[in-house]
């Protein structure tokens, strides 16, 4: 197998990433360097690198929640009476009940990590070095922070660009298969899945905060709705033409329209179509070439 074959990519949020916890790292090392400060700067500057800024506030608060409460319960673990595997056992399960019991979304493992090692490590200055942990945590997160949603925002306008014109182009396909002559009928699946596709990237674009785009943000996202809602309607009429059956012969505007759109049709003979049949194929058909443009209107405007 040649190499060539393999690839590496190597995208904006890997170098977010990278230069996220290599800062934070040195930041750290400014308060006296030791692997465990490294350790939970590099997870909080990871955990801040989300998609939106919406999520990477939740995760953010996620981590320094869970090394708040892990440190608490720590402290307090750690100078009971009993043996330390007891209380670091006894820690687990509360942070498990009281997450379960709180219905906290995320993962109790920040301060189950935070419990056992404040309980397996005697040796250690239990509020200093929680104190210390929390801070190197707040450090990484705004880091991370700063440098995701201000220096490089996740900005996936580009993608959605890409999803309307695949859809598009999609559309010609489906109706190319719909008209060539023979009784398979196409299938609507794949036009369904890339509408779905622009909903979702529609709904992440919408929870970003581009801070210094602002504007372009705002109007890229009236834009994008409006793909969206036409590519919604687009889906019910295709959907029509798809249940229908063999569909009835197009209308000569019909025809001139999808040869205008580089559409290669084969057109049944007109005995062979019936009236309504036809009426309810042209329609559609008209309705999905009018939606189409307006489409694409939108997203250039």
């Amino acid at each position: 197998m040649k190499l060539s074959r393999f690839r590496f990519p190597i995208g904006m949020r890997t170098v977010k990433t990278v230069a996220s916890v290599v800062i934070s790292m040195f930041i750290v090392d400014a308060f006296g360097m030791t692997d465990s400060r490294l350790i939970f700067a590099m997870l909080g500057a990871t955990a801040a690198m989300q998609p939106t800024f919406r999520e990477s506030l939740s995760s953010s608060m996620e981590q320094i929640t869970g090394v708040l409460f892990g440190a608490i319960a720590g402290l307090f673990l750690r100078h009971l009476p009993t043996p330390m595997l007891f209380n670091t056992g006894l820690g687990i399960a509360l942070c498990i009940v009281l997450y379960n019991a709180l219905r906290f979304r995320f993962s109790p493992s920040m301060p189950i990590f935070m419990v056992v090692l404040l309980c397996t490590t005697p040796d250690i200055e239990a509020f200093p070095y929680a104190f210390g942990r929390i801070w190197d945590s707040a450090i990484g997160l705004g880091v991370g922070m700063l440098i995701n949603t201000l220096i490089f925002p996740y900005d996936n306008s580009r993608q959605i660009r890409a999803a309307v014109k695949s859809l598009d182009r999609e559309l010609i396909a489906f109706l190319e298969e719909l008209f060539d002559g023979d009784d398979v009928q196409p299938d609507a699946k794949r036009a369904c899945a890339m509408a779905e596709d622009i909903e979702r990237q529609l709904m992440i674009f919408s929870k970003q905060r581009l801070v210094l785009s602002r504007r372009r943000q705002a109007k890229e996202l009236a834009s994008f709705t409006r793909c969206s809602e036409k590519a919604e309607l687009l889906l019910s009429h295709l959907s029509v033409l798809h249940h229908i059956g063999k569909p009835g012969c197009l209308s000569p505007d019909n025809q001139r329209r999808l040869a205008e759109h580089g559409a290669h049709i084969g057109v049944s003979e007109a005995p062979e179509c019936d009236l309504e049949l036809n009426l309810v194929t042209n329609y559609h058909v008209a309705q999905v070439l009018t939606l189409r443009q307006e489409l694409l209107d939108a997203l250039e405007n």
